[in-house]
């Protein structure tokens, strides 16, 4: 089984920055891809940025150029830095783990969700 610990979300006006943390622990052999998903009220669940294991990252178009995704290997840890927030990017911020446990089995956890609003 494997767990996922958030942090760092908040409220920030418009142009401010926050910084989530994800770090997963459990039965963990290995980790292919981190990444950070979005929901805000009354929309679908969005990828909003991952990296897998090459180190290549992907960003939703609209993030792209202010958010920054990256990854502690050593402390099975994903940041995602955001930059000049929008109003737009208010939604609740999950991160996703996919892998394999040490019993051989992949996974794909997600963590609670951590809040974070942009308002004036």
């Amino acid at each position: 089984q494997v767990q996922l610990a958030e942090s760092g979300g908040g409220q920030v006006q418009p142009g401010g920055s926050l910084r989530l943390t994800c770090t997963a622990s459990g039965s963990i052999f290995t980790i292919a891809g981190m990444g950070w998903h979005r929901q805000a009220p009354g929309k679908e669940r969005e990828l909003v940025a991952r990296i897998i294991a090459d180190g290549t990252t992907n960003y939703l178009d609209s993030v792209k150029g202010r958010f920054t995704v990256s990854r502690d290997n050593g402390k099975n840890t994903v940041y995602l830095q955001m930059n000049n927030l929008e109003p737009e990017d208010t939604a609740v911020y999950y991160c996703n783990v996919l892998g394999m446990t040490k019993q051989l089995r992949s996974f794909s956890s997600w963590g609670q969700g951590t809040q974070v609003s942009v308002s004036s």
